[in-house]
């Protein structure tokens, strides 16, 4: 089955739920004698009254506005967001299902790619140069980095591809159109827990010893994951309409590894700029994951609560942009 069957086939069951109350024909008029000799039943008069009156109680009346840019959206495309819900949640699960489908090695691919990333950069690093660690084994030092910034890095590159992979899907029906790039994420964050596992090890390995503070990393995923929808949001709905976009990405993001704290630390920047280099929300939450993961101390709450209000912010602006360009991509895609 395709994606476009799949989705056909998901939005039909759920607007049904939705949309409850349009009947169908009973049995004995579909098929009477009148109906087999091809022309049109004439139904009673008190079953076109009840329908009708049924069909005018209980289906909602969608007015279309003009998209606008503004609060007001946000909230409504988050009510209709939640009617939906059910619809995410499936297409999150075909997403994990596809995309291994057919590999020899499956949701290995997950491990692999932080490991083989962790072995390049351990070499590179200490045996060509030399980077502070605080004591941290540098494989594991890079690893704690590696495994939030892929969430990030992979779910921003599917997902601003998702829209434009399917032209004919938003066509040909309505539903909420950020539920694609919103469904890449939620396959991101499954690769992560994957490689949260290989992290454990490697902790117990080095024998590690966490403390109460590891519960921190809870609100710095959360905030990661707001900021990577933002990215995705935005991103997508340019790629609409220009696909320069989904070119420049992957540059882009290669570009971006390297001014964070992912195979450095924070203590490699220099003091004078840090302040300003921590204006970067993923520079301050890899670093504060790194801290309470390996270090076992608090996060920096100045560094944390400056990425959360970017991110939360960016996230507001870019589903508001979202919503007020969904009107108009299936008129450009």
């Amino acid at each position: 089955m395709g994606f476009s069957e799949f989705i056909s086939d998901t939005l039909g069951s759920i607007l049904k739920k939705v949309e409850p109350g349009i009947s169908t024909l009973p049995d004995r008029v579909a098929g009477s004698s009148v109906a087999s000799s091809g022309q049109e039943p004439a139904l009673p008069a008190h079953w076109e009254s009840q329908a009708g009156g049924r069909l005018a109680s209980v289906r909602p009346i969608k007015v279309i506005r003009p998209p606008a840019f503004s609060i007001r959206t946000v909230f409504g495309g988050l009510q209709t967001l939640v009617q939906y819900s059910d619809l995410l949640w499936i297409l999150s699960l075909f997403r994990l299902k596809v995309r291994y489908k057919q590999s020899a090695l499956g949701w290995v691919w997950a491990a692999l790619q932080p490991l083989a990333l962790m072995s390049i950069y351990t070499i590179l690093f200490t045996r060509v140069t030399k980077v502070a660690t605080g004591g941290i084994p540098y494989p594991l030092f890079v690893l704690c980095a590696l495994l939030p910034w892929i969430f990030f890095s992979s779910s921003i590159s599917n997902a601003v591809h998702g829209l434009v992979l399917y032209p004919s899907l938003l066509t040909k029906m309505y539903f909420p159109r950020e539920i694609i790039p919103l469904s890449y994420l939620a396959a991101g964050f499954a690769d992560f827990l994957i490689g949260s596992l290989i992290l454990g090890g490697f902790i117990a390995h080095y024998r590690v010893s966490l403390t109460w503070n590891l519960l921190f990393a809870i609100p710095l995923v959360l905030v990661l994951a707001s900021f990577a929808a933002a990215i995705a949001l935005f991103f997508s709905a340019i790629q609409v309409r220009f696909r320069d976009v989904g070119l420049a990405m992957p540059l882009l993001l290669q570009v971006w590894m390297f001014t964070i704290p992912v195979v450095y630390s924070i203590e490699s920047v220099p003091v004078r700029f840090r302040k300003l280099y921590l204006l970067d929300p993923i520079a301050g939450l890899i670093e504060n994951f790194r801290t309470v993961v390996l270090r076992g101390a608090k996060p920096d709450l100045a560094s944390l609560a400056i990425s959360a209000a970017i991110a939360f912010a960016g996230l507001v602006v870019a589903y508001a942009y979202f919503k007020s360009s969904e009107a108009t991509m299936a008129d450009v895609i």
